[in-house]
């Protein structure tokens, strides 16, 4: 009998002992879940809020270059001190993207009309270089295509969650 007594004593032990670690298994993982949750609603922006430098200066870079695009059917080394002075803005402004967190896409945008080697404002420039004058029908495809472009920079980065309408 006191080895019954013993056995349904150990067990009654263990059942608490167990019910108790349950319990605090239960709590630990709902303070888990909180804190998870908590962390990932703090970085759960994917792209870096507005920015009125980054907005304004593509508005200028947009008027800038279309500008210059247009005396594209005179010689290039007339235009050549405008245009290093706007390619060191443009420099200006993909360093300036890329240096914002989490600012990946708008700084892809700004690589890709500056490259040289594709069809958008470091292509046409490059051209332009190349062949020392461009024709009036290759400038206003290039300005509707540029344009465009630059639409698509400006687009994005008014679209932007405002640092005014996030909450704290």
């Amino acid at each position: 009998m006191k080895t019954i007594n013993l056995l349904e004593t150990s067990i009654f032990c263990i059942w608490v002992v167990c019910d108790s670690f349950k319990r605090i298994l239960l709590r630990f993982r709902f303070v888990f879940f909180l804190c998870f949750l908590f962390f990932s609603l703090q970085h759960c922006y994917t792209i870096a809020p507005f920015s009125q430098v980054a907005y304004q200066q593509a508005i200028d870079l947009k008027v800038d270059s279309l500008k210059l695009i247009a005396h594209a059917q005179d010689a290039y080394f007339e235009h050549e001190s405008q245009v290093n002075i706007l390619q060191t803005q443009l420099d200006k402004a993909v360093e300036y993207a890329k240096g914002r967190p989490r600012n990946e896409i708008s700084t892809r945008q700004w690589q890709i009309m500056v490259d040289p080697k594709r069809y958008l404002l470091g292509g046409f420039l490059s051209r332009w270089k190349q062949e020392k004058t461009v024709s009036e029908t290759f400038i206003k495809e290039s300005s509707s295509q540029i344009s465009q472009g630059f639409d698509a920079i400006i687009g994005l980065e008014s679209g932007k969650i405002k640092p005014q309408d996030v909450a704290p």
